[in-house]
């Protein structure tokens, strides 16, 4: 049974660092894009951040540009995402995922109105304290 399993959340300062990682088990995800989103309290699900199956390209969206840094290691079955510059606004728990079409990550279903990648994560809470 394929799985994503996300560590490294944690507490932290405003303007300070944290590295999220995502393991993956059960299939090889290197043939896959693989991408980070998050769900702040209240808040619908949102995407963040994208790379696809080698790493060579990658897309962010626009209120982290310049702070996160996507990255994957497929010999490790491993993505991660390291914030920097972390604002109270990114306290969220951020999701793991991983699909074969790199364009669903950026976009929701028409008919329910929630992205459907494939596999996801079980999340991993940040907390970023003013």
């Amino acid at each position: 049974q394929a799985q994503l399993v996300e560590s490294g959340g944690g507490l932290v300062q405003a303007g300070g660092s944290l590295r999220l990682s995502c393991v993956g088990s059960g299939r090889t995800f290197s043939g896959d894009a693989m991408g980070w989103f998050r769900q702040a309290p209240g808040k619908e699900r949102e995407f963040v951040a994208t790379i696809n199956w080698n790493g060579f390209s990658t897309y962010y969206t626009d209120s982290v540009k310049g702070r996160f840094t996507i990255s994957r290691d497929n010999a490790k079955n491993t993505v991660y995402l390291q914030m920097n510059g972390l604002r109270p606004e990114d306290t969220a728990v951020y999701y793991c995922a991983a699909d074969a079409q790199m364009g669903k990550f950026r976009s929701k279903s028409s008919y329910t109105g929630r992205y459907v990648v494939n596999y996801w994560g079980k999340g991993t809470l940040g907390t970023v304290s003013s």
